[in-house]
């Protein structure tokens, strides 16, 4: 290749180059980016749930009649949602949560494993008793406002009872179950006295 060659090659390289800087500041002449004041992206966070700040729901139905027809079985299958946080064994390790072996009518916030409860959690103080657990697994951020738990809650009496079932069954020695003491039936209206014959 001769020298001539040799320089129109190297020719049209330039002037491709020097083409392709002329339309690069054009468009950027034409198509000037604005700059955000705050450099980053804005990401969306969902707000907090209402039903959490929501004071919690009283459960419709005393836990001693929904506790005589609940089904441990069902409790144990229902609990299985609690395995990513939790673990039900005797001596099994704290998770995000703390082990639940032999929860039920234990001092709430007492030292589990080491496991570090939330403030809330011990500042609400008192025991696991079946009222407690079943007012506190409808809705646990209501029930205790600032508790680290982020479970939603079961809404579902029965099935909340099932699972409270299951957890007494996680102990050496399950406590006794609260006695069914069902609603106060409505008083029947009173019968009108019968009229006084007439004379």
């Amino acid at each position: 290749m001769n020298s001539f060659e040799l320089n129109k090659v190297l020719g049209a390289i330039l002037g491709t180059c020097l083409i392709l800087l002329a339309l690069n500041i054009g468009a950027g002449a034409l198509f000037a980016p604005t700059k955000p004041a705050k450099p980053g992206f804005a990401i969306a966070v969902k707000a907090e749930n209402e039903a959490a700040k929501a004071p919690a729901k009283a459960p419709e139905k005393p836990i001693g009649v929904l506790l005589a027809s609940a089904n441990v079985d069902k409790g144990k299958a229902t609990a299985k949602q609690c395995a990513a946080c939790h673990t039900f064994e005797k001596g099994g390790p704290n998770r995000v949560g703390p082990n639940l072996w032999n929860i039920v009518e234990d001092e709430r916030g007492k030292d589990r494993g080491g496991f570090n409860f939330s403030a809330a959690m011990k500042a609400k103080g008192g025991e696991w008793s079946y009222e407690e657990l079943n007012k506190f697994l409808t809705n646990p951020r209501g029930y205790i406002p600032g508790t680290a738990m982020t479970f939603a809650g079961i809404s579902n009496d029965q099935q909340r009872a099932d699972v409270i079932a299951y957890l007494r069954t996680l102990s050496d020695s399950p406590k006794p179950l609260p006695k069914a003491e069902a609603a106060a039936p409505a008083e029947a209206p009173k019968a009108a006295a019968p009229a006084a014959p007439a004379k």
